[in-house]
């Protein structure tokens, strides 16, 4: 949260669409994980921005990690515990 609210982090959810629209991180871009490679450099052009990856409990995130890494992304990392730690720390939720 402090790297969203004071370093303007980028949020990416790597949920497949259908879950992403059920629910995601306020302001979250959508890139499924399996688009990961192809679409992030679109999405986030400038690769020192810090970069949160979410999925439903962390683990599709922590693959997009290691993927976000190779592209060159060092401030990449996972929300940890997913959407799930999220939601139960009552924090911002939106639907698309």
């Amino acid at each position: 949260v402090q790297l969203i609210n004071r370093e303007k982090a980028v949020v990416i959810d790597v949920c497949e669409a259908e879950e992403f629209a059920t629910g995601h991180v306020t302001g979250a871009k959508n890139v499924p994980v399996s688009q990961l490679e192809e679409r992030l450099p679109t999405v986030i052009k400038n690769k020192a921005l810090p970069v949160v990856l979410v999925c439903a409990s962390g683990a599709r995130a922590n693959r997009a990690v290691a993927i976000a890494k190779k592209l060159g992304y060092d401030n990449a990392q996972a929300l940890a515990g997913g959407m799930k730690a999220w939601r139960e720390a009552s924090l911002p939720v939106e639907k698309a």
